[in-house]
Formats: C-alpha cells, structure tokens, sequence
C-alpha cells in the first residue's frame, strides 16, 4: 500500500464525512424550525383558550351562572 492511495482514500472517507454533517445540520435544521412552528401555534391556541375562558366566565356572570372547578 503506498502513500498516494491512503492520502487517496482519506480524501474520500473526508468528503463522504462532510455530506454526511452537511446531511445532518440540514436535517437539525428542520427539525428547529418544526419546534418553533410548534411553539408559535402552541401559544396562538393558548391565547385563544385563556380568551374562550373569559368569555365563557363573562356569560356565566351576565346569566347568573355560578361555574363549579
């Protein structure tokens, strides 16, 4: 084995390595920007809930409705 196929074969095994990080940042990525599409959601329906529940207490006070917990 001489040295010109082992600086050879070194120089494919670092290429095969940076598309497999490449491959992996991306994927990393996507996974981030699902996470936060998830958290941006999560708080639009959280906002939406703590509305619903004022209203819902604000019918119940104008129909004398007394809500149990």
């Amino acid at each position: 084995v001489n040295l010109k196929e082992d600086v050879r074969e070194i120089k494919i095994e670092l290429v095969d390595l940076k598309e497999t990080v490449h491959e992996l940042v991306t994927a990393i990525d996507k996974l981030a920007k699902a996470v936060d599409d998830l958290r941006v959601e999560y708080s639009a329906m959280a906002m939406q809930l703590t509305r619903h529940e004022k209203w819902i207490q604000q019918i119940a006070g104008k129909l004398g409705i007394k809500l149990e917990y």
